[in-house]
């Protein structure tokens, strides 16, 4: 039986590695790709390509590809969304390598949809001035991009992959740097693995909240990890909900994309009245953060929530969205027939590690990208379809920046403490999570769930999702505003003057006293 805390003098296995690379979805095994002819390491807890929140991806890869769209039209729409907190370097940047990345995924042998003449049949999502969402076969992007990647990465005989490894913590080096991982195998032995660079690709936080569409163990692990290392974080109070998650009691829930939207589908009551239109003049269209506390609105006035496709897609579902079709059909739904309940859940974290436009991070030796980095291209609302191609495109910034990178380190197992949490002990803290740090959120719900993160804590020291979930809560409940995503009801205005809250450990992490 493993431990349930794991502590620097802990005998384990010791491994020493270049460059490492923390995840194994999107950006993770992208970097690795363009990291060649580096030998490098990808480490995943599972085999290649199973339970990536990347490979569950529907919408698309939004970028100006169009002749009447442009990278400064993609950029402002970005900046537009993002709450006045998006850094409009980075968004010019997203918007004007997107193309190039698309690219490459077409060469690696991406199959997106493409229009009768030849070209990328792009589609319009929510928020954007043009159509300009690259997809697969509807609602199959992500599948088609990780198997393609899975197919080169195992191709390629630069690129070692660890499976079976799960992180648990930063190595420090002693001089504040950061000198490689550690982690636990599958049968609960531990080990070190040392490098000269560590980059963190490990996902969102979504699995922190009881109603998601992000896998179950997507808890926030890399900002988590990152901050008790030393790392600055930023703005971790920002999580998007996907308004239109099935309302089906799965978990995590099926998403019906947002591609449905843009296609047409609308938003009806139980008596089948279109409602969005009372809440903005965008109606169906309007920015995720609308669209969520509209359907919050509705729900809480006592009234169920439908995505209706009948009409604009009807029986074409099965061939342009079949991931939408199987999932809702699996539900007992035919959307052919009859509208699919629908609810916002957890579904991307706009904050996480800071890192510069690079994907450096504040910690020499550490790189962030994917959902766990904060790099400035999201601010407090991400728009539709930006965050596939945020991974690829700041995974090639870092892969630039590490070509030719020399760094000697000394080797180092120094680490916090951390308890392993089994997964029934989350489920309190998950559903207090989508309770109170919500759509809509208030001091009273924040400070009632921060308590029991506190309550939680005393029993399993370190655990990462605790972390992680006590920094979002705090941040929360420190930001008396509503901007983006987050919403205070008991502060509903915006703070012109209010702008990033940065997350700093301001004390160092001791050896705890509990023992495993």
């Amino acid at each position: 039986m493993a431990p349930s805390l794991y502590r620097p003098q802990d005998a384990g296995d010791s491994l020493r590695r270049e460059i490492v690379i923390v995840g194994a979805g999107l950006a993770g095994l992208f970097l690795a790709l363009k990291l060649a002819p580096a030998r490098v390491s990808v480490m995943s807890p599972t085999p290649l390509g199973i339970a990536a929140a990347s490979a569950w991806a529907q919408g698309g890869l939004a970028a100006a590809l169009s002749p009447e769209d442009s990278p400064e039209a993609h950029a402002a729409d970005t900046i537009a969304v993002g709450g006045g907190l998006v850094d409009p370097v980075a968004a010019r940047i997203l918007a004007e390598e997107g193309p190039a990345r698309i690219r490459d995924l077409l060469e690696l042998g991406v199959a997106f949809d493409r229009s009768p003449d030849g070209s990328l049949r792009l589609s319009l999502e929510a928020a954007h001035s043009f159509p300009r969402v690259a997809r697969v076969g509807g609602d199959l992007v992500g599948k088609a991009i990780m198997d393609a990647l899975t197919n080169a990465v195992r191709a390629s005989a630069q690129i070692e992959i660890l499976e079976g490894l799960r992180a648990i913590s930063l190595l420090e080096d002693g001089k504040g740097g950061i000198s490689g991982i550690a982690a636990t195998r599958n049968d609960g032995g531990l080990v070190r693995l040392h490098a000269d660079q560590t980059i963190l690709a490990m996902g969102g936080a979504g699995g922190l909240f009881r109603l998601t569409t992000n896998p179950r163990e997507a808890r926030g692990q890399g900002f988590a990890m990152a901050f008790r290392a030393g790392a600055l974080i930023a703005d971790p109070e920002f999580v998007q909900f996907h308004p239109t998650a099935m309302d089906v009691d799965t978990d995590p829930a099926p998403l019906a994309t947002e591609a449905l939207r843009g296609e047409g589908a609308i938003l009806v009551d139980d008596r089948g009245r279109a409602f969005m239109g009372d809440y903005d003049p965008r109606a169906d269209l309007a920015p995720r953060d609308v669209v969520s506390r509209a359907i919050g609105a509705e729900m809480a006035a006592g009234r169920q929530v439908f995505l209706d496709g009948r009409a604009a897609i009807g029986d074409h579902f099965p061939t342009e969205f079949p991931v939408v079709f199987e999932a809702a059909m699996k539900a007992g739904c035919d959307p052919r027939r009859a509208p699919i309940p629908v609810a916002p859940a957890a579904h991307y974290h706009m904050g996480g590690i800071v890192t510069d436009l690079r994907g450096k991070t504040s910690l020499d030796g550490l790189w962030a990208c994917g959902e766990c980095a904060a790099t400035g291209a999201h601010g407090a609302n991400r728009l539709a379809s930006n965050s596939l191609l945020e991974a690829v495109v700041f995974a090639a910034r870092i892969a630039e920046s590490l070509h030719g990178e020399q760094r000697d380190t000394a080797p180092a197992s120094d680490f916090a403490p951390v308890s392993v949490m089994p997964d029934a002990e989350m489920q309190p803290l998950r559903a207090a999570m989508t309770a109170h740090a919500g759509v809509v959120r208030d001091e009273a719900g924040l400070s009632a769930a921060l308590d029991l993160a506190g309550q939680m804590s005393e029993r399993f020291p370190g655990a990462l999702a605790l972390v992680a979930a006590t920094q979002i809560l705090e941040a929360a409940l420190a930001r008396q505003e509503s901007r983006g995503a987050h919403f205070r009801a008991d502060y509903p205005d915006t703070v012109p003057e209010a702008r990033h809250s940065f997350r700093l450990r301001t004390t160092p992490v001791s050896p705890s006293p509990v023992e495993g």
